[in-house]
């Protein structure tokens, strides 16, 4: 299950962690985001074990957000080893965000 992680727990929990961490970058007021957040819980259950899933809001963690370039959201980044390795922008159905999971792997 994916959390909404502040910009403290983003450093812990995913630059400074070893394995596959997938961030959901979102904003309350999009309507894109609205509709891949259920898609992104999907993925999150369905590949739990293999990747961690987190979502970060780009109005509370502005840093992140300008550290890693979301100028467009729904953005995800999928994380290796703390490292950004694909960039998803956009709307996606859950069977590519875990295509693009499982080659990280």
């Amino acid at each position: 299950m994916a959390r909404i992680i502040s910009s403290n727990e983003f450093i812990e929990n995913v630059e400074n962690s070893k394995g596959i961490a997938v961030v959901d970058f979102f904003a309350t007021w999009c309507g894109p985001c609205k509709m891949l957040a259920p898609v992104f819980e999907e993925a999150s259950m369905e590949a739990r074990g293999k990747a961690k899933f987190f979502k970060v809001d780009i109005d509370a963690s502005e840093r992140i957000a300008e550290k890693y370039g979301i100028y467009a959201v729904p953005t995800m980044i999928v994380f290796k080893d703390g490292k950004p390795v694909e960039n998803l922008a956009g709307f996606m159905p859950k069977q590519n965000i875990l295509n693009k999971i499982n080659a990280h792997l």
